[in-house]
């Protein structure tokens, strides 16, 4: 056996094995429960439960827009985070409306509907995302004698003496620390606790300093260790945790960790947040931005013995973190006492930033609560009659596909068919796997992206298809044109799919709702276009050249050199076929040969060239026995020839 019908047969069964681990896999869920051999149906298509909520204000305090569009995204990050896919969110002035597809459970629906709470927390322990496991020497167990890293903050507005970075180099009494890793971001601060080696009292709010390592319990150490913040789970709707205990949780853009002291204040002390640009003491804008805080009268004299206490610890327990629904917002840094009732936070914040870190303080601080006006099932009629017109409309246009392939490619046309047929078998599972693993849904508009890709299916075996004829047209056998032929023709594939996956992502990232349906599928049926491509159609053409029917160019093959308006095919070993010819004279030298070889045409070609032409005008003096040298016919050349 050749070594490319080896690689061809390795291919099928590569993409084979693929087929079955797919399959398997959906089995082995609907045996445990939770999958099903039926893709996940979005809201559109399979109804579900639509809730419609109004935003209350304790204090009588008008909500905006603003504040509609955070709770917006604070509910979004909630559901997507708890797996439900699939769902609108929208505002309606002055009601949100969640829908949720098919039949979500209580935990779900209770998402939506409790407010997001904001606290205010100290830090104790700051370090990298990553889950690590914990040191367990005794010199790692943090020591309440540890001595502040470097100098107490400016006070009165004065500039900091020490400049080591831009963040800190800030008029502001309150600076925002940089969030990003360093260099040894995979290793753990020193300060990170360890096993409790003897069991410790449970600390109590009041009595223990905030900022004390005796919150530090051994639960709470593990807990830390454990937690991965590069998991998105993390990141929306956590845990807001006991308010009279230690807690761990995640920087918002998941590139820290804390672990955090009691909640001191909450978002009933914050009077208000706003942005605007920074100022130097010089009076000068440096083209950073700030957040400006007010508190309330009792909110103001918290925080000035909050801020009074922590400015006089080391890094990172000077920091006062900031956390909205469970993730921490800002951990700045404390330099003095603030006094005054007002604030800045300051450091490399660009406007959009600033903007956005002002508003989820102002919609922390509302005293917002949720109403629910209705909350009523959705029937899916209508997407039910969609569906079926897509699916009409999908089965028209592969019969469409089907037709054309088999009209201009003859029996080829069925390797199109398979391949189709193919690329539906691995997308079905996929999708199926997705609804069970992710909680996907597919919605109207990802039917509409999964028959688009019938077409961009279709159009990668055409440039295979007529690539390899091309290579034909120009005298190759089939074998080296099919070599050849996928050469050229594979970049031109690979190019093409990254066009359309490149369109996916972009309409992924920015669009909203059932455009992203659309994307989504378009960009996964992108993917099994080349994983056919390369693992079935080029190894079942490259089997195919191998066989009589197509090797010799039967008329019914797609290959036949009549339809490719070629006359002569070439046959191996300089021989060559011409379409209506069935046989040819035998040639001297090659013993039952009813074909000329190449060589043999050239050459008597040559001799026919050169041959004189014999007609009535021929000279008297040249005798057509006339050996072309001028001398005299030999007689007994002559004597012979009349003999004959």
């Amino acid at each position: 056996m050749s070594t490319v019908k080896k690689s061809a047969r390795k291919s099928l069964t590569t993409l084979g094995a693929i087929v079955v681990v797919l399959y398997a896999l959906l089995a082995v869920g609907v045996a445990v429960g939770g999958a099903s051999w039926t893709p996940g149906l979005g809201l559109d298509l399979a109804g579900g439960r639509q809730i419609i909520l109004t935003p209350v204000v304790d204090n009588g305090e008008e909500i905006t827009q603003t504040d509609l569009d955070q709770a917006v995204i604070i509910m979004r990050n909630r559901v997507d985070a708890s797996g439900v896919a699939e769902a609108e969110i929208s505002t309606q002035y002055p009601n949100i409306v969640v829908s949720l597809p098919g039949n979500p459970s209580e935990e779900t629906v209770d998402l939506v509907r409790q407010s997001a709470q904001l606290q205010f927390r100290t830090v104790l322990v700051e370090g990298s995302p990553f889950p690590a496991t914990v040191d367990t020497t005794p010199s790692a167990i943090p020591s309440e004698t540890a001595e502040p890293t470097e100098e107490v903050g400016p006070s009165d507005g004065a500039e900091s003496t020490p400049t080591p970075s831009a963040s800190e180099a800030s008029k502001s009494l309150f600076t925002e620390t940089s969030a990003a890793p360093d260099a040894t971001a995979s290793e753990e601060p020193a300060a990170v606790p360890s096993t409790i080696a003897a069991p410790l009292p449970e600390p109590v709010f009041g009595e223990t300093d905030p900022s004390s390592f005796d919150w530090i319990t051994a639960d709470l150490t593990s807990d830390y260790a454990t937690l991965d913040c590069l998991d998105p789970l993390n990141l929306a709707g956590a845990e807001l945790g006991d308010p009279e205990a230690g807690h761990v949780a995640c920087a918002e853009d998941g590139v820290a960790k804390y672990i955090l002291g009691p909640v001191e204040m909450t978002g009933a002390d914050l009077a208000g947040a706003t942005s605007g640009p920074h100022y130097t003491t010089a009076g000068t804008l440096d083209g950073t931005y700030q957040v400006d805080l007010d508190f309330t009268s009792a909110g103001g004299n918290t925080f000035a013995d909050i801020t009074g206490r922590i400015s006089q610890l080391e890094a990172p327990r000077n920091q006062f973190a900031m956390l909205l629904d469970g993730v921490v917002l800002s951990a700045p840094r404390v330099e003095v006492a603030i006094t005054g009732g007002e604030a800045q936070i300051t450091g490399t914040f660009t406007q959009e930033e600033a903007d956005q870190l002002a508003n989820q303080l102002k919609f922390g601080a509302l005293p917002l609560t949720f109403v629910v006006q209705s909350d009523e099932q959705i029937s899916s009629t209508l997407g039910s009659e969609q569906l079926k017109s897509g699916m009409i409309a999908g089965a028209i246009g592969l019969i469409l596909v089907v037709i054309y392939s088999l009209f201009q490619y003859r029996a080829l046309g069925l390797v199109t068919v398979g391949s189709l047929l193919i690329a539906g078998v691995i997308t079905y599972a996929v999708i199926a796997l997705l609804s069970w693993g992710i909680g996907y849904r597919l919605s109207l508009a990802g039917v509409a992206g999964l028959i688009v890709a019938i077409g961009i299916t279709a159009d990668s075996f055409i440039v295979y298809f007529e690539r390899v004829r091309d290579e034909l047209r120009e005298g190759r056998s089939l074998h080296s044109a099919i070599d050849h032929a996928w050469k050229r023709a594979r970049r031109t594939i690979l190019a093409s799919d990254a066009v359309s996956l490149l369109a996916a992502a972009v309409l992924y990232t920015f669009a909203v709702g059932g455009v992203r349906g659309f994307a989504f599928t378009l960009g996964l049926t992108t993917l099994v276009d080349i994983l056919v491509v390369f693992l079935f159609t080029h190894p079942v053409l490259v089997l195919l050249g191998r066989t009589k029917f197509f090797g010799n160019g039967h008329p019914l093959s797609g290959l036949d050199p009549k339809q490719l308006g070629r006359e002569t095919m070439y046959k191996g070993r300089g021989r060559v076929a011409t379409p209506g010819v069935t046989s040819a004279p035998a040639v001297a030298g090659i013993e039952g040969s009813s074909q000329l070889t190449l060589a043999e045409r050239r050459a008597a070609a040559a001799k026919a060239a050169k041959a004189p032409v014999a007609t009535e005008d021929t000279a008297p003096d040249q005798s057509p026995t006339d050996n072309g040298a001028g001398g005299d016919a030999d007689p007994s050349a002559a004597s012979a020839e009349g003999e004959k």
